[in-house]
Protein backbone atom coordinates (compact mmCIF):
# COMPACT_ATOMS: atom_id res chain seq x y z
CA UNK A 1 0.00 0.00 0.00
CA UNK A 2 2.81 2.39 0.94
CA UNK A 3 4.09 2.08 -2.92
CA UNK A 4 0.70 3.24 -4.42
CA UNK A 5 0.85 6.34 -2.47
CA UNK A 6 3.98 7.10 -3.55
CA UNK A 7 3.51 6.71 -6.64
CA UNK A 8 0.32 8.96 -6.52
CA UNK A 9 2.66 11.50 -5.32
CA UNK A 10 4.85 11.44 -7.77
CA UNK A 11 1.82 11.45 -10.07
CA UNK A 12 1.48 15.15 -9.23
CA UNK A 13 4.99 15.95 -7.75
CA UNK A 14 5.65 18.14 -10.69
CA UNK A 15 2.56 19.88 -10.93
CA UNK A 16 2.48 21.05 -7.38
CA UNK A 17 6.29 22.38 -7.65
CA UNK A 18 5.28 24.55 -10.73
CA UNK A 19 2.42 25.76 -8.71
CA UNK A 20 4.47 26.21 -5.66
CA UNK A 21 7.30 28.19 -7.47
CA UNK A 22 4.45 30.13 -9.46
CA UNK A 23 3.23 31.10 -6.02
CA UNK A 24 6.67 32.16 -4.06
CA UNK A 25 9.43 33.09 -4.85
CA UNK A 26 11.61 29.98 -3.48
CA UNK A 27 14.56 28.05 -3.25
CA UNK A 28 14.55 24.35 -2.85
CA UNK A 29 14.76 24.22 0.79
CA UNK A 30 11.60 26.27 0.79
CA UNK A 31 9.59 23.67 -1.98
CA UNK A 32 10.74 21.04 0.49
CA UNK A 33 9.36 22.98 3.52
CA UNK A 34 6.47 23.86 1.70
CA UNK A 35 5.20 19.94 0.61
CA UNK A 36 6.00 18.52 4.39
CA UNK A 37 3.79 21.07 5.94
CA UNK A 38 1.02 19.70 3.16
CA UNK A 39 1.93 15.85 4.32
CA UNK A 40 3.71 15.88 0.53
CA UNK A 41 6.56 14.60 2.24
CA UNK A 42 9.46 14.14 -0.28
CA UNK A 43 13.36 13.80 0.13
CA UNK A 44 15.92 16.20 -0.79
CA UNK A 45 17.10 13.91 -3.36
CA UNK A 46 13.44 13.86 -5.39
CA UNK A 47 13.29 17.86 -5.88
CA UNK A 48 16.54 18.26 -6.86
CA UNK A 49 16.88 16.34 -9.84
CA UNK A 50 13.15 17.29 -10.48
CA UNK A 51 14.18 20.82 -10.30
CA UNK A 52 17.04 20.45 -12.90
CA UNK A 53 14.88 18.36 -15.57
CA UNK A 54 11.88 21.14 -15.12
CA UNK A 55 14.82 23.90 -15.98
CA UNK A 56 16.28 21.77 -18.68
CA UNK A 57 13.07 21.64 -20.14
CA UNK A 58 12.59 25.06 -20.19
CA UNK A 59 10.05 25.26 -17.71
CA UNK A 60 11.57 26.78 -14.88
CA UNK A 61 14.52 29.42 -14.51
CA UNK A 62 16.66 30.63 -11.66
CA UNK A 63 18.53 33.83 -10.44
CA UNK A 64 21.27 33.77 -7.82
CA UNK A 65 20.44 35.73 -4.67
CA UNK A 66 23.10 36.58 -1.74
CA UNK A 67 22.58 35.33 1.30
CA UNK A 68 23.03 36.42 4.98
CA UNK A 69 23.92 33.17 5.96
CA UNK A 70 26.28 32.33 3.52
CA UNK A 71 26.25 30.83 0.39
CA UNK A 72 24.22 32.56 -2.19
CA UNK A 73 20.37 30.42 -3.39
CA UNK A 74 19.20 30.20 -5.97
CA UNK A 75 15.92 30.89 -6.49
CA UNK A 76 13.51 29.30 -8.93
CA UNK A 77 10.37 31.14 -11.24
CA UNK A 78 8.73 30.09 -14.00
CA UNK A 79 9.81 30.79 -17.73
CA UNK A 80 7.15 33.29 -19.45
CA UNK A 81 6.52 30.34 -21.72
CA UNK A 82 5.01 28.04 -18.88
CA UNK A 83 3.53 30.97 -17.64
CA UNK A 84 1.36 31.27 -20.45
CA UNK A 85 0.17 27.62 -20.36
CA UNK A 86 0.05 27.05 -16.65
CA UNK A 87 -4.17 27.21 -17.19
CA UNK A 88 -3.72 24.04 -18.99
CA UNK A 89 -2.20 22.41 -16.42
CA UNK A 90 -4.67 23.25 -14.26
CA UNK A 91 -7.56 22.12 -16.39
CA UNK A 92 -6.34 18.87 -16.48
CA UNK A 93 -5.99 18.89 -13.07
CA UNK A 94 -9.44 19.85 -12.68
CA UNK A 95 -10.51 17.13 -15.29
CA UNK A 96 -8.81 14.36 -13.52
CA UNK A 97 -10.39 15.81 -10.03
CA UNK A 98 -13.55 15.58 -11.57
CA UNK A 99 -13.46 12.53 -13.16
CA UNK A 100 -12.02 10.41 -9.91
CA UNK A 101 -14.93 11.89 -7.43
CA UNK A 102 -17.44 10.74 -9.98
CA UNK A 103 -15.72 7.17 -10.10
CA UNK A 104 -15.74 7.50 -6.70
CA UNK A 105 -19.06 8.33 -5.99
CA UNK A 106 -20.65 5.76 -7.74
Amino acid sequence: MQNISIQMRKGILEYIVLWIIDSWEVYWALIIERLKSWDLIVAEGTIYPLLSRLQKDWLIDYKWVESDLGHPRKYYNLTQEWKDALWVMEKNWQDIKSSVKKILNK
